[in-house]
């Protein structure tokens, strides 16, 4: 998840900058109609696919692991909140030790 928010800023960083040059170059209600699409493009979409992408790929970690029915199991960030570790389906921080229900 830090990676999506990370390339995102990245993304805000590069475009702002872009966006206020480009407003030499366009008359300012063109400006306006093609910075909105641009963000749209370079930040929004590529942002939201990363994301169904992220959750897509840790479904089976958030519904059928031990880890997603303990309390220290933090599932926007996939990540055991005791351990500061990220489990998967072959790897459990706490080796159920220390596993306690929600």
């Amino acid at each position: 998840m830090g990676e999506i928010v990370f390339w995102t800023l990245i993304r805000i960083l590069i475009l702002i900058p872009v966006i206020w040059i480009s407003l030499d170059y366009f008359d300012y209600k063109f400006w306006w109609i093609i910075s909105i699409i641009a963000i749209y493009i370079v930040i929004i979409h590529p942002a939201v696919i990363s994301y169904k992408k992220f959750i897509e790929k840790n479904k089976d970690i958030n519904e059928n692991s031990l880890c997603s029915t303990c309390r220290h199991y933090d599932k926007t960030a996939v990540l055991c909140m005791k351990y500061d570790k990220h489990p998967t389906m072959n790897f459990i921080p706490c080796n159920g030790v220390d596993w306690e229900p929600k």
